[in-house]
């Protein structure tokens, strides 16, 4: 029932609407023929009984009692066709008809002193039986029976025909109705729907960014109602969303700014904690603890400002890269030498494959890669460069426990660390996001997983049309 339900909303009110409808009218068309039928069945049974009465009325007082055969035959004439007169074991019959009369009538008739009627169905016609007893009235008023007993049948099948006729008609009626009810369904989904179409399409416009788009309520129904809700909503977050940017743009504008302002004293500190390496040897024990500490975290403060710098440069759209002819092995391995890691990595990579790329935003991507590996993984941390006719990865792995599931969706989020405990590890939380928005500025991707084998995975494609 569920599948053969129509799903759209303007198929379900158009089915609902003439359903209703259709029932409206066949309920309504059929309770009429059934109370008109019920009226011309009694109608035209009173009309029968009420002139069967009638003519043994008039011919009774011209009879003689008891009667004799030829006044039977005079009262059996008097009623018609199909009639049968009886007076004890006298009687007076025509018609083939009068063999239908039932052992009830006639003994309800004794018994009641009445008129009795009765209706039956034989040889697949309805008839109606009538059973009347002749009364003698007194000049003082007391009527008293005679004895004389007067049956008639009568055929119906004329009004059965009739109320064939009615429902016929009412079957018709029930039909005309569904084209004018379809009609009408039309015209009230269309009102209905239009103004839910007006919502659609509003809500389309908010779903792709537009968050101006309002939609304008017309007349005072609850799809007016709900127009209002959805331009209030839609005004509470066009709001919303441009006080967010606004803080955002505020705090990438400070970020940069702090960077930029960070650069020249942080030159002058680090030049000052060259000198201060250079001495530590000749310090006492705990000096020279303090100055190694105050040189680690002078580091890490300048790697931290370059990395916030390097941000607020992909934030303004104002990175570029500076594309040469690159042998990808020949850097990821110079990457590696340059930062002591070559003896810990395990390299696979072709002898050569040249692209054009920025080598030096290839190095950065490498270097947050394989050192997050050697931070956060298990050896042995392998690296594997493979060339294909549409691209150039670079494949990371490590044996390490690997990405939770909770971590992957955040792997790439500024400042995300995994590990609430290690908020001091050397790395700023930035390192992942900026090697995915430069494998992006090339027109490749980053992404993140695990090995079948167990541990991290990280995959940079790079497509070789961007190295033309």
């Amino acid at each position: 029932m569920r599948r053969l339900w129509p799903r759209g909303l303007r198929a379900r009110l158009l089915v609902a609407f003439t359903l209703v409808t259709v029932l409206g009218a066949a309920a309504a068309a059929w309770s009429s023929a059934g109370s008109a039928s019920s009226s011309l069945v009694e109608s035209t049974q009173r009309r029968l009984t009420e002139t069967i009465a009638g003519q043994i009325t008039a011919i009774a007082p011209e009879l003689t009692y008891p009667p004799d055969q030829e006044a039977l035959d005079r009262l059996r004439g008097a009623v018609g066709d199909d009639t049968l007169v009886t007076y004890g074991t006298a009687a007076s019959a025509s018609g083939s008809a009068t063999s239908l009369l039932t052992p009830e009538l006639r003994a309800a008739v004794r018994s009641r002193a009445r008129l009795v009627t009765q209706r039956i169905t034989a040889e697949a016609r309805p008839w109606l039986l009538v059973g009347m007893p002749v009364v003698i009235t007194a000049p003082d008023g007391k009527r008293t029976p005679s004895g004389v007993e007067v049956y008639a049948v009568r055929d119906l099948s004329a009004v059965e025909q009739q109320v064939g006729d009615l429902t016929r008609t009412a079957g018709i009626t029930t039909a005309l109705t569904l084209p004018v009810t379809a009609l009408l369904a039309l015209l009230a989904a269309r009102g209905v729907l239009r103004p839910v179409r007006r919502l659609r399409d509003t809500a389309r416009r908010l779903a792709a960014g537009d968050l101006g788009a309002r939609s304008e309520p017309r007349g005072a129904d609850e799809l007016a109602e709900l127009t209002v809700t959805i331009n209030e909503m839609a005004e509470s977050v066009q709001t919303s969303m441009a006080a967010m940017r606004q803080m955002q743009a505020d705090a990438r504008r400070f970020a940069a700014d702090v960077s930029h302002e960070l650069r020249t004293p942080l030159s002058t500190l680090t030049a000052v904690m060259e000198v201060l390496s250079a001495a530590a040897d000749g310090m006492e024990p705990d000096a020279r603890e303090s100055a190694r500490l105050a040189i680690t975290e002078t580091a890490r403060l300048v790697r931290l400002v370059e990395d916030l710098m390097e941000v607020s440069r992909f934030d303004a759209g104002t990175a570029q890269l500076h594309l040469e002819d690159v042998d990808v092995p020949t850097a990821v391995r110079d990457c590696l030498r340059a930062r002591g890691w070559l003896g810990r990595i395990e390299l696979d990579a072709p002898a050569a494959a040249v692209l054009r790329l920025d080598r030096r935003r290839l190095d950065v991507i490498v270097a947050n890669l394989v050192g997050n590996a050697l931070r956060h993984g298990a050896p042995p941390v392998r690296v594997r460069v493979r060339v294909s006719e549409e691209d150039l990865s670079v494949v990371v792995t490590d044996r390490g426990p690997g990405l939770p599931r909770e971590v992957l969706p955040h792997v790439f989020d500024r400042f995300y660390k995994a590990d609430a405990a290690r908020t001091r590890t050397p790395g700023s939380g930035l390192g992942l996001a900026i090697a995915r928005e430069n494998a992006q500025l090339h027109g490749g991707e980053l992404t993140a997983g695990n090995d079948e084998g167990g541990g991290a995975r990280f995959v940079l494609r790079l497509p070789r049309e961007e190295a033309r």
